[in-house]
């Protein structure tokens, strides 16, 4: 009996032991935002183009006269007025064409947009602030989440995450 017990030890010794990490990770969490009131615009230029056939162009005077011009644009405050241009036709009678295209700018502002306001540009985004109303979000000691909407402008969101690592 003793020889049994003493080959069976001698067998299990040089048998490889088993190696397993498990990990288990449980995570839980809320976010809660309420979103700030923003004011984003962006100031447009002033452009002007003309496009014609069958015309003569003159701007200016006297001595100072262009022919076969355009005279461009006078600004102020950041705002271009196109200066007067004046066209006739090459041969009277004869067909012409004539397109002027004039975008009239933003002013230069002398201050900033109040947020949340209305300014005087023409392209502009405005946004009221959120109000946090009812939000509220809760974490049990069990996991257990709970998210409770708000008013306008406010976002939420709970997530749970498990997470199995097996080396």
């Amino acid at each position: 009996m003793k020889k049994i017990l003493l080959a069976s030890l001698f067998m299990f010794s040089f048998v490889p032991s088993a190696k397993a990490d498990i990990t288990h990770k449980l995570s839980s969490s809320v976010q809660l935002t309420v979103n700030a009131a923003a004011t984003q615009v962006e100031r447009i230029g002033s452009t002007y183009s003309v496009a014609g056939s069958g015309l003569d162009s003159t701007y200016g005077s006297g001595d100072s006269a262009v022919t076969n011009g355009i005279a461009g644009m006078a600004f102020s405050s950041g705002v271009g007025t196109p200066t007067s241009t004046t066209f006739s036709q090459d041969v009277p009678g004869a067909s012409f064409s004539l397109t002027q295209t004039h975008v009239q700018g933003d002013a230069i502002a002398t201050s900033a947009p109040t947020v949340g306001q209305v300014g005087n540009f023409s392209d502009q985004v405005s946004t009221a602030a959120g109000t946090a109303g009812n939000l509220a979000g809760t974490i049990t000691s069990n996991g257990a989440m709970t998210v409770t909407a708000g008013g306008a402008g406010t976002v939420g969101t709970g997530q749970f995450v498990t997470e199995l690592t097996i080396n």
